[in-house]
């Protein structure tokens, strides 16, 4: 290959593989790469699995490798993206999902369950390989998927139609009598003389009506057929000789008060019946489980183990080592001798930074500063590098953060309780900037309330832990941990003088600093900001507060590249 590789066919081959892995898919199995040995196995396992992780951390890849899996094993799956739910209400939701959970096990048993393995469209084109296990019965498929067909009508009626209406239905039973004549000739043959007295009578004809009111409740509907339901996937199991799976992707999307009543529906399908749920969802935007009288859900222990795909800045090395593996895959394919050819080494180390340990934030910024040298490159600025470096990534981060806004905006649509995030985000990063003057703060452990905050916004990839175990000499005895914000919130601000980009992943890198700590009352209370411009307390080394009389402060946009 020449010089300047970025515009080689390798390269381009490379993009177009990044830019078809962003959404997982049945056929983008093949990219899989385990986060953590083991991970694979607890998703197949029979038992019930809540999948933790933020966008673009791998769980619907996880899930869809799963279900592959099984597939190929010849166990029965349904995979369902919640997705679709989004803003639907309870039930609907519940009988939505209940109607497509029911039409995925059909169609498996009418192709995965019967296909022959020697059918090797199917199953090569998008599993990779063959099943060992023999098909099912056909006869006792087909009738099991005849069986849900009718479910599914059933269950389509009662969606399409009003909740909580009275119904009046009117019965009409048509009584006819005989009157017979009182003398009937006498015949010698038995059967003259019915007939004789048969023509003899007179016939009359009363009409009964019986009018009934009820009331339809979907509700009620859906708790009256639960057994029918539980009985599907016994049979399921009996002509399986085992068992089924249920993948529930992106759990966050529906409602979060509907959230738990849904897995909890499902749940009580699948206890005692072999089938096993697969719950994919973001740990600080979801609910799985409430108490209460009676308490519903799925609980962590219990009833449901979790799995964490989170991998964090905190391990650096480890989650850097996950994100190359991912990408290698891909480098491979495209038949790219090395990943250097294009790549300088630190713009390696700012890729990881910029993507915050998501794996789909980690190619999609990959993508975008290929096309940001390009574009470098072909307006005459060659001084720097023919390969993507540093200042690239950087650029490129910020370009991104359009992406991580759309997604934020999405994920708050909903989003009841916690109406004011954008807000605070706001005064953390203005903090960040203007006081603290650099990428890292630091907030008290003990602090929970702050706490669950600062997990949501890590949730929504805006803010990312480094250290979950801090000392500073001024606060003794008080432990702290240390948080960055996404480079797509500073990554222009960084060049301003004093402003101080910690690389905390370096061992001589010194995070205890006083003013790093993010006071409680800026986190959570509306009333406070800090006061610009002024010294520490020396005794305590706080940062002084003051009652605050306008948001002059917090004008900071969200992300750099907006225009607000």
């Amino acid at each position: 290959m020449k010089n300047n590789t970025l515009n080689s066919e390798e390269v381009s081959k490379l993009i177009v593989l990044v830019k078809e892995s962003y959404r997982s898919t049945k056929r983008g199995v093949k990219y899989f790469i385990e986060p953590a040995a083991g991970t694979l196995n607890q998703a197949t396992s029979r038992v019930h699995s809540i999948v933790f992780g933020r966008r673009g951390s791998g769980k619907s890849s996880l899930l869809r490798k799963a279900a592959a899996d099984l597939t190929v094993d010849r166990r029965p799956i349904a995979f369902i993206d919640l997705e679709s739910f989004k803003g639907h209400a309870y039930p609907d939701v519940l009988l939505s999902v209940l109607i497509q959970t029911f039409q995925e096990f059909e169609l498996w048993l009418r192709t995965a369950a019967v296909n022959p393995s020697t059918k090797t469209t199917f199953w090569k084109n998008l599993f990779g390989r063959i099943p060992l296990r023999p098909a099912f019965n056909k006869k006792e498929a087909e009738n099991l998927a005849n069986g849900l067909k009718e479910k599914i009508g059933e269950l389509t009626i009662v969606l399409n139609s009003s909740d909580q209406i009275n119904i009046q239905r009117v019965h009409k039973n048509e009584l006819q009598s005989n009157v017979e004549a009182s003398a009937i000739g006498s015949l010698s043959s038995p059967i003259a003389q019915i007939k004789s007295g048969a023509s003899a009578g007179e016939s009359q004809t009363n009409t009964e009506e019986i009018q009934e009111v009820f009331q339809v409740n979907k509700t009620d509907f859906l708790h009256r057929h639960i057994l029918e339901y539980q009985d599907i996937f016994k049979e399921m199991s009996r002509i399986s000789d085992g068992d089924s799976y249920l993948f529930l992707d992106d759990l966050y999307y529906i409602k979060r008060s509907d959230q738990a009543k849904l897995v909890d529906y499902f749940h009580r399908i699948a206890k005692g019946n072999n089938l096993w749920l697969k719950v994919g969802t973001v740990r600080h935007r979801s609910t799985w489980y409430v108490k209460g009288d009676p308490t519903y859900g799925l609980k962590l222990g219990d009833d449901a183990h979790e799995i964490n795909l989170d991998l964090t800045l905190e391990n650096y090395s480890t989650t850097k080592k996950f994100l190359l593996a991912i990408l290698h895959a891909f480098v491979e394919e495209s038949q790219l001798p090395d990943l250097k050819k294009i790549f300088v080494d630190d713009a390696i180390d700012r890729l990881v930074l910029a993507s915050g340990g998501v794996a789909r934030d980690f190619l999609g910024i990959f993508d975008q500063s290929i096309t940001v040298a390009k574009e470098r490159i072909a307006s005459g600025d060659k001084f720097r590098t023919e390969r993507v470096g540093r200042e690239d990534v950087n650029r490129a981060a910020g370009k991104y953060s359009t992406t991580k806004m759309d997604e934020f905006k999405i994920d708050m649509i909903n989003d009841e309780e916690h109406i004011s995030l954008e807000d605070t985000f706001k005064r953390i990063k203005t903090f960040c900037i203007n006081y603290a003057k650099s990428n890292l703060f630091l907030y008290e452990s003990a602090k929970e309330k702050g706490l669950a905050t600062l997990q949501e916004l890590m949730d929504l990839r805006l803010i990312h832990k480094v250290s979950s175990h801090v000392t500073v000499s001024k606060r003794a005895g008080k432990y702290f941990e240390a948080y960055v914000l996404d480079v797509s919130a500073y990554s222009e601000i960084r060049k301003k003088k004093e402003f101080e980009e910690i690389i905390f992943w370096q061992k001589d890198t010194n995070v205890r600093r006083t003013g790093f700590i993010l006071e409680e009352e800026l986190l959570t209370s509306q009333d406070f900001t800090f006061q610009s411009k002024v010294d520490d307390d020396k005794s305590t080394g706080k940062i002084p507060l003051i009652k605050k009389k306008s948001k002059k402060d917090l004008q900071l946009p969200l992300f750099l590249n907006e225009k607000s």
